[in-house]
């Protein structure tokens, strides 16, 4: 069985624990829609008795345009994260892009996310796991969409050498599948979890349509807002230890990705017919 924690949360994920939850917005906008996400998003899953680490990027480094708003940076993205961790009382995930990055992230992030792109970055992934594992967290690595599930077995190669073994939950997002476009293979859960991590769905990302936004003549990346449930659930039917989802009051008005977003007040109804999926499958 494969399990991992964060004792310090009383949170697991893996065999037989509950549904995993990675929730929160994709990037930082300002202090009061960071607070009303993590504050909607903490009673809801508190309801359901699930466990919940809030997500929030500092910095969106991969645009498509120079001109897509990307965050408010490292310090102020920092700040503002440690400070919904500690009036909210919850775990925080979020995005690393450098190397230098890696240890002001570990102090804060419960959950050190390795953005899709950057995944075979040997330094990068070798200088997070270091960092990670010394400050007591894990890692949330996303498989890239070039990849196929079991090349997954190098990233955590690279981790157990320069590591531990035990620390790191695989990310499926969707494979590219031709131009513009992405697909979920359901067969790829079972291999990635073959490789002895736990495995989650980012179902945000995976409806994105990389560079195919209409609005914008392909200046940024398109999506399809109403399949991100479809596949979540069907992730979750097909054996996905965890969910990640980004949300937003009002997602039109997101500053990136609007398109993938789902509104924050559907969040109740969703997770619980996740939270029923998981149950039934375990």
């Amino acid at each position: 069985m494969t399990v991992l924690k964060l004792p310090k949360w009383n949170m697991a994920i893996g065999d037989g624990e509950p549904l995993f939850c990675i929730a929160g917005l994709n990037v930082l906008e300002d202090r009061d829609l960071a607070f009303e996400t993590a504050r909607h998003l903490k009673a809801v899953l508190g309801e359901l008795q699930l466990p919940f680490v809030f997500k929030a990027s500092f910095d969106k480094a991969n645009r498509s345009s120079i001109k897509s708003y990307r965050g408010p940076g490292l310090k102020k993205g920092l700040e503002l994260l440690a400070e919904v961790k500690e009036k909210f009382s919850v775990p925080i995930c979020t995005d690393i892009h450098e190397i230098e990055q890696a240890e002001p992230i570990a102090a804060v992030a419960d959950l050190v996310q390795i953005p899709a792109f950057l995944c075979r970055q040997t330094d990068l992934v070798v200088a997070t796991a270091r960092a990670t594992q010394k400050a007591g967290g894990l890692l949330h690595v996303k498989k890239g969409q070039f990849l196929a599930p079991w090349d997954c077995r190098n990233i955590l190669s690279k981790i157990a050498e320069a590591a531990t073994p035990n620390m790191t939950i695989l990310c499926e997002r969707g494979a590219s599948f031709g131009y513009n476009n992405l697909i979920v293979d359901m067969l790829a859960f079972d291999e990635m979890k073959k490789l002895g991590a736990p495995v989650t769905i980012d179902a945000t990302h995976a409806v994105q349509l990389p560079g195919a936004d209409p609005r914008t003549g392909g200046a940024s990346t398109g999506g399809r807002r109403e399949g991100v449930p479809i596949i979540a659930k069907a992730a979750v039917a097909a054996g996905a230890d965890g969910v990640f989802l980004e949300f937003h009051p009002d997602p039109d008005k997101a500053l990136c990705d609007p398109l993938s977003c789902l509104p924050l007040d559907g969040a109740a109804k969703l997770f619980a017919s996740l939270k029923a999926i998981h149950a039934a499958v375990n």
